[in-house]
């Protein structure tokens, strides 16, 4: 018969613990951060199949947010795959901005957050509204 494995001590489990945080780095923590506020944003939006009824634009502004103020510290961590969690930033916000029908979450007005790269402007803006912005469809270049 052999014996049931033994549960780690506490002294042990403790060491294992220190080990660990000897190996992490800031940057992996805030990075993970980063990843988690992105995924519970798309829950929080409603957007991952299933989570409909989870729906809450406060939980998704503060998640958006959370993730603007940590994308400048990580993007060089991230190198090429930066441009896939702005492009997953940016459906948060979008998704925000259809649940409320305001501005984007993460974009006040005035000049951009810290880092961030001014906008241009779309052709015409502060004329009239065309057809798809007095619509509310998104404006899309060309038609």
């Amino acid at each position: 018969m052999s014996t049931p494995p033994q549960q780690p001590s506490e002294e042990e489990m403790r060491a294992a613990y220190e080990q660990e945080i000897k190996r992490l780095r800031v940057e992996d923590v805030l990075v993970q951060t980063l990843v988690s506020l992105i995924n519970l944003g798309g829950r929080k939006a409603g957007l991952a199949e299933g989570t409909e009824d989870e729906q809450d634009p406060q939980q998704l502004k503060q998640a958006i947010d959370g993730a603007m103020a940590l994308l400048p510290l990580v993007e060089p961590a991230l190198g090429p795959d930066a441009v896939q969690v702005r492009n997953a930033v940016s459906q948060l916000q979008m998704a925000f901005t259809q649940l409320t029908g305001g501005a984007p979450a993460g974009q006040g007005g005035g000049e951009p957050p810290a880092g961030q790269p001014q906008q241009p402007q779309q052709p015409g803006a502060g004329q009239q509204p065309g057809q798809g912005q007095s619509s509310g469809r998104l404006w899309v270049p060309g038609q």
